[in-house]
């Protein structure tokens, strides 16, 4: 996984500190620099322990106050690093997969936990067939890895029984992005996770626009439930960043399409149509969008 947040980066210039420690010429200063290191991380483990222990006394407001701590990246990260984290490593992999699922679901597919054996791998069990195309089984696995490395980022690999199947919707053709060489154009080895800020959306039926890597999103908001689009109608090609959301249906302003938002962007009454759906994540009011790979014109595979 990338090292983008704040913990992986500050452990990032640590290590090359190390590094550098490692590859001098004085042998002696690396031993007390690493002695040095040793007496911190003990000093910082016990004032954190006994810090815990004094919130846990607490009753009831200390598990509010453990639960906000665990929330915030930077400190879950530090808790872990000295296996201070109140929660066990299954019950974080669990609920990343709550996360996730409801994105699933809305694809047709699901995720449970097979188990976690002792060298803290996880074993998960895909099920179902994912109702859109290729790219999309991809950012929903993408998605479930993801969440999972930011809940638990000391598991020590992640192994996946079974698979989301690439299931077209019932109709004459599947829309959507294909993922593959051959055709009409390749998959640019790009694509990944971005983060978004500030969304302002808290009324259900809400939308919003962004533009993500030169992309048109469109955020809604269904029920409690974020959902990410591509801004455009497949039946018209119209810019659907002011469509109208009622209840679970989105409608194109231009053409009339209306579009199940919870069912992966399908189309009410055109089984041949479908949005194009980006799997996200929220957590602590950043949201991360999936976006697949680009793909580019065969003409310009060669340049």
């Amino acid at each position: 996984m990338p090292g983008n947040t704040e913990f992986e980066r500050r452990i990032a210039t640590i290590e090359e500190l190390v590094h550098r420690l490692e590859t001098g010429s004085d042998p002696a200063a690396l031993t007390a620099a690493q002695a040095l290191v040793g007496a911190v991380m003990e000093l910082h483990r016990e004032a954190l322990d006994r810090t815990l222990a004094v919130v846990r006394r607490t009753g009831a407001a200390g598990d509010t106050i453990l639960e906000s701590l665990t929330r915030d990246d930077l400190v879950a990260s530090v808790l872990l690093l000295h296996d201070l984290h109140p929660d066990d490593l299954e019950t974080r992999v669990l609920g990343a997969l709550e996360k996730t699922r409801p994105y699933l679901q809305s694809h047709g597919g699901n995720v449970e936990l097979a188990g976690i054996d002792a060298s803290r791998v996880v074993r998960l069990r895909l099920q179902g067939s994912c109702h859109g195309c290729p790219s999309s089984s991809m950012t929903l696995k993408l998605a479930i890895e993801q969440a999972i490395h930011e809940a638990a980022p000391d598991v020590s690999g992640i192994e996946v029984e079974g698979r989301l199947d690439s299931a077209p919707p019932r109709g004459p053709a599947q829309v959507g992005l294909s993922v593959g060489t051959g055709g009409n154009g390749y998959v640019e080895p790009s694509g990944g996770w971005t983060d978004v800020r500030e969304l302002g959306l808290s009324t259900p039926g809400a939308t919003t626009r962004r533009v993500l890597d030169g992309r048109e999103v469109l955020f809604c908001l269904v029920d409690s439930t974020l959902y990410a689009y591509g801004a455009r109608c497949p039946a018209c090609e119209a810019d659907i960043g002011s469509a109208t959301v009622a209840g679970r249906s989105l409608t194109c302003p231009r053409c009339g399409q209306a579009y199940d938002l919870i069912r992966a962007g399908r189309a009410l009454d055109r089984p041949d149509l479908q949005l194009t759906p980006f799997p996200l994540l929220t957590r602590d009011g950043c949201t991360r969008v999936a976006l697949p790979p680009r793909r580019v014109p065969a003409d310009l595979a060669t340049v």
